[in-house]
């Protein structure tokens, strides 16, 4: 055999080295990822708030003509948030969270409606992690959320100063979830005294939580599978979804969560029947507010899915037309049919439409509280629901599709930035009481009591023939608008025009003869013009229908505008 030369051998090279593989993140890692993004892009589309004012729809009610609450945190302000049905309401944490702003930031609204977007970036992440807990689906949880931070029909929540109820309450929400999901994994009673304690606090920030129980018997079902469906060795199409075997036990451990929104509703209905909002009830039929209701469900989801023309108030129309409403019943009963036919396969959709359904029961019109016929408050909560549908639905309808990831990245992706800068959007018409109600009277007819509050807001800012015009404006929509009447009688005196001004308080007078600051500002105007008597007369009278006003007459030699006539703000439902 030939010796081979050294200089022929092939030289022998080290194998390469395979390259490093790096593991794929787990959800745990993409965890505080996510959480950053979702309060970045929340931060991003509100910080308009930073700049924004109070308005004179509320705010004045709830902080910046509040005495209680311009005291800060006393002993006497706290008694007065438990005992208090202000405002036609009994929410005494929310009572308390405006006065520990007040008493920490004074009256700077910069750092009011700050505090409103702090509690909806909290929520927008504690709605993340708890759905993630229950389900262990990260980018649908993740989507879910990020429909909740940016969704426009939200903004009337985060940007109104007094609707700290509604983000403050939906903490204390997402809170009682989670210590829900805990109680399921552990149940003991410490566990559950935490589900207890939490709920109550929401119950005390807003009492439209009444309605958490049922969330939670419908998170029973899914994603936390507490009910047995198809027990084993049965045949599936012959199983019952629900036997009582099952449900008993999760009705039972929910009897306390049952009695505290019972209490809720009981008081609750008590504070707003003695304080009027109730009224509605009154005026509208129930076949009327039944249509209210059907209309309102459909509206709110056509909403969701084209969120433009958002209005801080949208007038009653007292009735609907006839082909509104079977169509607001047509969707409404397919809907449901469709859900309760799909539910053992996609058991998400009777969750999430169930979910929508129940949460907007206690603002759905039936028991009509106020004058408006829906607002987009009200749906900050019961969103959530079709979201998940939403989240978990469309990627099943996808599943065919070639490169369905990255065609659901895609539409997630254009759905988030339009819904961040329709949110960008409307966040700036809540700059001032002007901007907001332009806005609102542009794309709705008939609100007269936006031209109420856009009349007022001018009559404080001293542009009096706006002020007139609005005011006339509102008075025309609704002639027995008494709060209309004494506010264009204060802009006319302080023109100097005493004569329409008594003529308007009379008929302000004229509509509600017990109106005690109608009286006293008669009074004032009398007095101006030198007839003593009658001033005097008026002052008693207003002292007498209200003891606030026993101290405000003035003496005949008082000189003329020593003290200027009081006028009325409006608040979503003045009489």
């Amino acid at each position: 055999m030939e010796e081979i030369k050294r200089s022929d051998r092939v030289p022998v090279q080290n194998p390469p080295k395979p390259p490093a593989t790096r593991l794929p993140l787990s959800a745990e890692d993409l965890l505080p990822v996510i959480s950053l993004l979702l309060v970045f892009m929340t931060v991003l589309a509100f910080w308009q708030v930073a700049r924004s004012e109070f308005i004179n729809f509320d705010d004045n009610v709830y902080v910046t003509e509040n005495s209680h609450v311009l005291q800060g945190i006393t002993r006497g302000s706290i008694t007065w948030a438990f005992t208090t049905g202000h405002a036609s309401n009994w929410h005494p944490l929310t009572w308390i969270s405006h006065m520990v702003d007040v008493q920490v930031f004074g009256l700077r609204p910069t750092w009011h409606h700050l505090m409103n977007l702090l509690f909806h970036i909290a929520n927008t992440v504690l709605l993340f992690f708890v759905l993630h807990r229950m389900t262990k689906a990260l980018w649908q949880s993740a989507f879910v959320a990020a429909l909740f931070a940016l969704h426009p029909l939200h903004v009337e929540s985060v940007a109104w100063v007094a609707e700290r109820k509604d983000v403050l309450s939906t903490f204390f929400f997402m809170l009682t979830i989670g210590a829900y999901s805990l109680y399921v994994e552990e149940r003991n009673f410490r566990r559950y005294a935490l589900l207890l304690l939490f709920f109550a606090f929401g119950l005390l920030s807003k009492p439209m939580l009444v309605t958490l129980p049922f969330v939670l018997l419908l998170l029973d079902y899914w994603p936390l599978g507490r009910l047995e469906r198809n027990p084993a060795g049965e045949d599936p199409a012959q199983t019952p979804i629900f036997r009582w075997a099952t449900v008993r036990p999760l009705l039972v451990e929910k009897i306390p969560l049952f009695a505290l929104a019972a209490f809720s509703c009981v008081v609750t209905y008590f504070v707003q029947h003695h304080g009027g909002m109730m009224r509605g009830m009154e005026i509208l039929s129930l076949g009327t507010r039944l249509a209210n209701a059907l209309v309102s469900y459909a509206a709110y989801m056509g909403k969701m899915l084209w969120p433009v023309n958002l209005a801080v108030l949208y007038p009653h129309p007292v009735w609907w037309p006839a082909w509104k409403v079977i169509a607001g019943a047509v969707v409404f009963l397919s809907l449901t049919a469709l859900a309760v036919k799909t539910g053992r396969r996609r058991p998400y959709l009777p969750v999430g439409w169930l979910w929508y359904v129940g949460t907007l029961i206690p603002v759905i019109g039936i028991v009509q509280v106020g004058s408006q016929a829906m607002a987009d408050r009200y749906t900050y909560i019961p969103l959530i629901g079709l979201f998940i549908i939403a989240a978990w639905g469309i990627p099943g309808l996808l599943v065919r599709l070639p490169r369905r990831r990255e065609i659901l990245v895609a539409l997630s992706a254009l759905c988030l930035i339009c819904l961040f800068f329709l949110t960008w959007k409307q966040v700036s018409y809540w700059r001032s009481s002007i901007t907001l109600y332009n806005h609102t009277l542009a794309i709705t007819k008939r609100n007269g009591a936006i031209y109420m509050n856009r009349g007022t807001a001018y009559l404080v800012l001293g542009d009096y023939r706006a002020a007139i015009e609005d005011l006339g404006r509102a008075i025309e929509i609704d002639p027995k608008f008494a709060p209309a009447y004494l506010n264009r009688s204060t802009a006319y005196g302080v023109m100097g025009d005493h004569a329409r001004a008594v003529a308007d308080l009379n008929k302000a007078l004229e509509i509600n003869p017990q109106y005690a600051l109608a009286y006293r500002n008669r009074g004032i105007t009398y007095e101006i013009m030198g007839d003593y008597a009658r001033a005097m007369a008026d002052f008693t009278k207003a002292a007498r229908l209200d003891p606030r006003y026993a101290d405000r007459g003035r003496a005949p030699q008082a000189a003329a505008g020593e003290k200027d006539p009081e006028i009325k703000h409006m608040t979503r439902d003045a009489p």
